[in-house]
């Protein structure tokens, strides 16, 4: 009963009364009358306090639970959040699972709690639905990129390590949605599976076989398997024979078996990314830290170096940087310890309020936006904004030995659930004529600092050299993006990978051409 019929019920026993009331001293039948109806209000009331209780428990149980949850992530933050299975069960607390609690609170007198809990979420500080299909997104991507087994991914396992409590049929169900939503069959395909295979387990599930079978029929034939296709909407039909789509399915799929004689096969590829298929898969190969061909076999692999390193810098003669060499032509190098804890704490600081969805350049319109192959986000740090900023710019000017004054600014990037960036180039190839000026010039070079160890995933990989780097804390990756006769070396492909478990913080620093004019001698030979 809720808080408008109690007042209902009550305001109607008091009308009673009242009536009973002008006429009980003329009769005791009368007078017991009202007895009964005030014994009436009391069992209303009772009721009321009952349900009141029952509803009061639940949001009680609901606060325990987030203040536990919130507690035990707090104390690694980094590494729960870090989790892509536990990512994803807190955005869905906020969205999909919120329903529940808030017609909780949407009784008797929780309107200010609730309208407090619209509020923080309208700020930007709780999940919200989009969050929660980028999660989606963002878990499928992890399972191609490293070869995850769905059912191990639902089990809460990544890399054979429990890592996180399993998904539900419903939650496996829902990422299937997502899938088919995308026109993404073969995602489709394999968690609706999963969510059939779990459902048997869980009685209460709010999702129903008949359901589950619709969406895995239809992706099963546009996969072509329609053979099978033609089962499983004869399994719908067992559940329910009047189902009008499984019927008109089963028509369609058996005329089409009429003219094709398909084997009895089930097939599941994932789509083909057409010319870029090549590259993504020993892209993904080096993320998983597997060893490809290069696209030309070096000479020198042998003569990788580690050493101390002062570049005849007067800052570096005390504390000369430490230098491993990982590739030759083009020369990538790793300089190790080269970020303080205090610098690195500092630079995040100073990034987390600004932080906002990182963006790509289009060589067509020239403009800056979102895309789906670079998942992070971003800001531009100007040496101005704090002593610290100035001092890495300093020593990326002591340890190479360029010219800062026409760098960009520090950008630092936050990599979240599932973030990447996908193959590309860091400088601008001739048909993007207007991604820079000519007063600073083409990136010639990048410096990569990691800023945090990552767990799993994360590495930064150069499809066409064979070369992967790992995140490791303090230290920065360094290579140039230009050839000596300032034509782009295309080799300098690289890629940021999914991070698949932990958190992971960068900074870069892009150099470009003007002012390095005498630091690095030009040449006319198109292969220096």
């Amino acid at each position: 009963m809720t808080a408008a019929m109690l007042t209902l019920a009550v305001a109607l026993a008091v009308i009673n009364i009242i009536r009973i009331q002008a006429e009980v001293y003329s009769s005791f039948a009368h007078l017991e009358r009202s007895l009964q109806a005030e014994q009436s209000l009391a069992k209303d009331i009772k009721d009321y306090i009952k349900q009141e209780k029952v509803r009061l428990e639940k949001l009680e149980r609901a606060a325990e639970e987030y203040e536990q949850h919130s507690k035990a992530a707090l104390a690694n933050s980094e590494s729960f959040m870090g989790n892509p299975i536990n990512a994803y069960l807190f955005m869905k607390r906020f969205t999909t699972d919120w329903a529940d609690l808030s017609h909780l609170l949407q009784e008797d007198h929780s309107y200010d709690l609730l309208a407090n809990f619209e509020e923080i979420r309208n700020k930007g500080f709780l999940p919200q639905l989009v969050d929660l299909q980028g999660a989606a997104a963002a878990l499928m991507r992890l399972q191609d990129t490293y070869n995850l087994n769905t059912s191990e991914i639902a089990s809460g396992i990544l890399q054979g390590v429990k890592r996180s409590p399993g998904l539900s049929a419903f939650d496996c169900f829902y990422f299937g949605k997502y899938a088919y939503n995308q026109s993404d069959y073969y995602h489709t395909l394999l968690w609706m599976q999963e969510a059939l295979n779990r459902l048997p387990f869980e009685p209460d599930s709010p999702i129903d076989r008949i359901t589950i079978l619709d969406y895995l029929t239809f992706a099963t034939f546009k996969q072509g398997n329609v053979r099978h296709a033609l089962l499983l909407a004869n399994e719908m039909l067992q559940i329910d024979p009047e189902n009008e789509r499984a019927l008109q399915n089963k028509r369609y799929f058996l005329s089409n078996l009429e003219e094709s004689d398909q084997p009895m096969t089930i097939e599941n590829k994932r789509p083909h990314r057409g010319v870029r298929d090549e590259e993504y898969e020993n892209y993904e190969k080096l993320c998983r830290g597997d060893s490809i061909k290069p696209f030309k076999t070096p000479k020198r692999t042998h003569k990788l170096t580690c050493s101390y390193e002062t570049n005849k810098s007067p800052n570096l003669l005390l504390r000369p940087f430490k230098v491993e060499v990982l590739y030759h032509s083009p020369k990538i190098v790793m300089w190790h310890d080269v970020l303080s804890e205090v610098e690195m704490k500092k630079v995040k600081e100073l990034a987390t309020p600004r932080l906002n969805r990182a963006t790509v350049h289009n060589p067509v319109t020239g403009k800056l936006e979102f895309a789906e192959y670079r998942v992070s986000k971003s800001v531009f740090l100007d040496s101005d904004i704090d002593p610290v900023v100035e001092v890495i710019s300093q020593r990326i000017a002591d340890i190479t030995g360029l010219d800062m004054s026409t760098a960009e600014g520090l950008q630092v990037a936050n990599y979240g659930m599932g973030g990447q960036y996908e193959p590309h180039f860091d400088f601008a190839r001739r048909r993007e004529t207007h991604a820079f000026s000519d007063a600073i010039g083409n990136r010639i070079a990048t410096v990569l600092f990691y800023m945090t160890d990552v767990e799993a995933g994360g590495a930064t990989v150069f499809p066409k050299l064979g070369v992967k780097v790992f995140p490791k804390k303090g230290s920065a990756a360094f290579w140039y993006n230009l050839r000596r006769s300032g034509i782009g070396d295309y080799r300098t492909r690289h890629a940021a990978c999914p991070v698949l478990s932990g958190a992971k913080w960068v900074c870069n620093k892009w150099l470009h051409e003007r002012g390095q004019e005498l630091r690095r001698t030009c040449s006319t030979n198109p292969k220096e």
